[in-house]
């Protein structure tokens, strides 16, 4: 080697020295502009009237309540939608017979959906299996 392979700076090769390289090129950061937000809609209007096709689990927790008193605070399973068909039947809807994609009807659904809920708010418990309880008075 040389003394042209050299820098003259701080004595290494130009290989080696950051003086003898080229300057490295910068990288540009693509960066996407921001996304422009839709204005929300607005979902509810004081006038307007939803027309439901089938009832919701909170119209069953009143009448699930109501069913198991009756009943000395327990119910099987099927005991349990029977009296609940019977109760309900002014109350259920026209699409409430149709079936859920798993083949269940759906204001059974609702009722199942509406037991766990009762007891997640502690006023049903869930001891044995296929049996609807209330829960012991605190």
């Amino acid at each position: 080697m040389n003394a042209v392979d050299y820098c003259d700076l701080c004595d290494l090769p130009r290989s080696q020295c950051i003086h003898g390289r080229p300057p490295t090129v910068p990288t540009i950061a693509i960066v996407s502009p921001p996304r422009k937000r839709s204005t929300p809609v607005k979902r509810s209007a004081p006038d307007r009237v939803v027309t439901r096709r089938w009832t919701p689990p909170e119209v069953f927790k009143p009448l699930i309540l109501a069913v198991l008193e009756r009943a000395g605070g327990e119910l099987e399973n099927d005991d349990m939608f029977l009296e609940l068909e019977i109760v309900a039947e002014n109350t259920l809807l026209h699409g409430d017979t149709d079936k859920t994609p798993e083949g269940e009807e759906r204001w059974r659904y609702a009722a199942r959906r509406a037991r766990v809920a009762l007891i997640a708010e502690g006023l049903m418990t869930k001891s044995k299996p296929g049996v609807w309880q209330l829960a012991p008075p605190a």
